[in-house]
């Protein structure tokens, strides 16, 4: 049961890797890079269960914080360019 359960996952998983390979937007390249982040933690965890490793979910739970920061991260990059600092912002306000 869970071989077909990592066998559908893996399945899923090729599809995300098309979609962001062909993607028509940056938009859903991404979506579909963190799809496939989500899927390698759901694949993770059903091999350490069919392999009797309940350790593997300390391994899957830190992949999935590491892909949802860096999805953030890469959204926030490409919307302001620059991780979101402002542009010549002067050091000191000017209303004190």
């Amino acid at each position: 049961m869970f071989a077909a359960a990592a066998l559908g996952i893996l399945i899923c998983m090729v599809l995300a890797m098309a979609r962001a390979l062909l993607g028509p937007t940056v938009y859903d390249r991404i979506m579909a890079v963190n799809a496939f982040g989500t899927k390698t933690v759901l694949i993770i965890a059903v091999l350490g269960f069919m392999s009797g490793r309940p350790d593997f979910m300390d391994i899957a739970l830190v992949y999935a914080l590491i892909n949802f920061i860096g999805t953030i991260a890469v959204l926030k990059f490409i919307r302001y360019g620059d991780m979101g600092w402002p542009r010549n912002a002067p050091d000191e306000p000017d209303d004190l």
